[in-house]
């Protein structure tokens, strides 16, 4: 896709989220249905149902999903669409690429071995590899703004109000 084929995509949601701004906002949803006999959730994607258990590290078998790397794969899908859109909206070449996501977690947390360890992802690290002939400059405002327009690494940057609750 060509700058002005994203461009002629996307003017009309702009020009119509500019005039009625309640339009943009939209309830994504997920939703997953406990296993009746093992610990598992079954998660309906857009692709298809995904079965979520314990990591190896806490006790799984390592053949189900495990949810912390699949906030880590959410998290290099958004970011790679976002870096070749914005790269598609700037007219910077990508001719391929990577990108790569870690997270250090420490399990002591999470299985209450510990209550100094945190229950959760201590770092994140997110990394392109690109294949493109831009200069630095450019390179450097693709990441910058790549940065400021990936959804989910906003959201894990800065988090929204979240609860849990028993409906």
């Amino acid at each position: 896709m060509r700058a002005e084929e994203l461009k002629a995509i996307q003017a009309p949601i702009k020009e119509r989220y500019r005039e009625a701004p309640e339009a943009a906002v939209i309830t994504l949803k997920a939703e997953g249905r406990l296993d009746e006999l093992g610990i598992a959730c079954k998660v309906e994607t857009g692709r298809g149902l995904v079965e979520a258990g314990l990591h190896p590290a806490t006790g799984g078998t390592g053949l189900q999903a495990c949810s912390g790397d699949m906030l880590l794969e959410a998290l290099a899908a958004c970011a790679g669409v976002t870096l070749k859109a914005v790269a598609t909206a700037l007219g910077i070449e990508i001719r391929g690429g990577s990108v790569r996501v870690e997270g250090d977690l420490d399990f002591r947390g999470t299985l209450g071995v510990s209550k100094e360890a945190p229950v959760g992802f201590r770092a994140i690290r997110v990394a392109f590899a690109l294949d493109s002939d831009a200069d630095e400059e450019k390179l450097a405002t693709l990441m910058k703004l790549t940065e400021r327009y990936c959804v989910v690494y906003q959201t894990l940057r800065t988090p929204p109000a979240i609860e849990i609750r028993r409906a």
